[in-house]
């Protein structure tokens, strides 16, 4: 067993390569192969989102505070908010984000492959599509 110090891992603000906005991840655990599986923090300004990206085990999000958007290619916009929860498939193109007036908290818990990767990043959103209905 191994207990984590939470100031170990100190908040780190997202790359604006790969996030619109503001965002601020805390990594709430990295666990090494064979598990691979990770988890993450992450806090969203108003408007803020992820770029369209894919993760080729899939994703869990945990909606923990505030109010948000998701979007799967090809389906329309949906709105989540605390308790909610998002699985989303492997390989399913996707993004998510806050919605344009408050902030949104979630965990992000995905498993990396092999390679150490957890994600494939895409282009990102754009604001005709971030603010579809």
């Amino acid at each position: 067993m191994e207990i984590l110090n939470s100031d170990a891992l100190p908040s780190v603000q997202a790359p604006s390569e790969y996030f619109t906005g503001t965002v601020w991840l805390d990594q709430i655990a990295v666990a090494t192969a064979p598990s691979g599986v990770r988890v993450v923090r992450v806090t969203f300004e108003p408007g803020a989102r992820t770029a369209w990206h894919t993760h080729s085990f899939g994703q869990v999000l945990h909606v923990l505070a505030g109010v948000g958007r998701v979007q799967t290619a090809g389906e329309p916009v949906r709105t989540v908010k605390p308790g909610d929860t998002v699985l989303i498939k492997p390989g399913e193109r996707h993004w998510h984000g806050a919605a344009p007036r408050f902030t949104m908290v979630h965990l992000a818990v995905q498993r990396a492959g092999e390679d150490g990767k957890d994600v494939v990043w895409s282009e990102h959103v754009t604001e005709a599509e971030y603010h579809a209905t």
